[in-house]
């Protein structure tokens, strides 16, 4: 199968209304793979955290546009970019961030379907994020998901602090961190990263994309869509099950 990372990778074909394979020839078996990796904000959820967040201290148009232009690829250093927007949260209550995860934040259609069938087939599953595990924590228990990696915000009298906690296993979750839990989850599971899928929508999401065997774009940035092998681009993720079938 082509890497996602070839400078010139195969057109697209528009196997259904929407929906976009490259480099392979559907049906693929869902059994022929291990792990199936997740990126969380706009794909797994509707939102982006850190920009609904935002809207509590009045500044989400601000930090939304650094949220997408990082999700565009014009922004090369996640890190700093994600550690400025959290910078702008300084002073917002938890209590928002508990009304963003009752009122606002949705699992996206498709998700629950795609993820149960994933087990079904004996997939393990991975949620890796550059958000929040004030967040994806929920999500996780939500879907039952087996692994999650994120970034965990600081919290101090039941406020943010602007500035994000360094775990254990190290700093900010960027593009890079993603690839690396993708490959160290494969090697955990004792599978070939050629087992594994990834689905992601922006340009963070790239670097795990290139070392899975299958990549799917959902809703994604053109930069992100341009390389995946799959590409959903209207309903929901489990549109990917119309190419991988068990």
């Amino acid at each position: 199968m082509t890497e996602t990372t070839h400078p010139c990778p195969p057109a697209a074909t528009e196997v259904a209304s929407g929906l976009f394979v490259r480099g392979f020839a559907p049906p693929l078996s869902l059994r022929d793979f291990g792990l199936i990796a997740f990126d969380m904000d706009s794909t797994l959820i509707n939102i982006e955290c850190v920009d609904e967040i935002a809207a509590a201290a009045g500044r989400k148009a601000e930090v939304a546009a650094i949220t997408e232009a990082a999700m565009r690829g014009e922004i090369t250093d996640y890190k700093q970019s994600l550690r400025q927007r959290v910078a702008l949260l300084a002073g917002v209550p938890v209590s928002h961030l508990e009304a963003v995860y009752r009122d606002v934040l949705q699992l996206n259609p498709g998700v629950e379907r795609l993820v149960a069938r994933c087990k079904a087939a004996g997939l393990k599953t991975l949620l890796v994020s550059g958000g929040f595990t004030w967040f994806s924590d929920r999500i996780r228990d939500r879907l039952a998901l087996d692994f999650t990696r994120s970034n965990q915000l600081e919290i101090v009298d039941g406020r943010l602090t602007g500035r994000m906690v360094d775990q254990h296993w190290g700093d900010i979750c960027d593009g890079d961190e993603k690839k690396r839990m993708v490959l160290a989850t494969c090697a955990q599971l004792g599978l070939e990263p050629r087992r594994a899928i990834a689905v992601g929508d922006g340009a963070n999401d790239l670097p795990m994309m290139s070392v899975a065997g299958l990549s799917v774009a959902y809703h994604a940035k053109p930069r992100v869509r341009e390389q995946a092998h799959v590409a959903i681009q209207s309903g929901g993720l489990d549109r990917l099950l119309e190419v991988l079938q068990d």
